[in-house]
């Protein structure tokens, strides 16, 4: 493959640092690249996926599919010659393994209930 033809991206973390950028085919998909990320992440960050499900990839606003491939999920608009292309990649483990009995809690993460609404929540009950 022609070396213009590849498209290059980068992923940015929670905490506003990037994974690469990297070099893929257009017909790598969405889950090509989360493998990709898993592998890459930095062993330094307190939250980390433990598996590519337990990543969403989020372009345009939108949550990209696993089956998606990176020229489905293009822009089509402006378009940047030798641009790069940031995805946001966020940390949501699967539920499965996540349910604790607080649906706003997932094993320790940031997402968890703040004080004031259990406050709240006693007093309508």
């Amino acid at each position: 493959m022609p070396e213009e033809d590849l498209v290059e991206l980068k992923f940015r973390l929670y905490d506003g640092s990037d994974i690469g950028p990297f070099r893929y085919s257009p017909a790598s998909t969405v889950a090509m690249l989360k493998e990709r990320i898993v592998a890459e992440w930095p062993k330094d960050k307190r939250i980390t996926p433990k598996a590519a499900n337990d990543v969403k990839l989020i372009s345009a606003g939108k949550i990209l599919e696993n089956n998606k491939t990176v020229a489905q999920c293009k822009m089509p608009f402006g378009e940047l010659p030798n641009g790069v292309i940031t995805m946001h990649a966020v940390v949501q483990p699967s539920l499965a393994k996540a349910k604790t009995g607080n649906p706003l809690t997932f094993q320790g993460s940031l997402y968890s209930r703040p004080a004031h609404i259990e406050s709240y929540a006693q007093l309508l009950f």
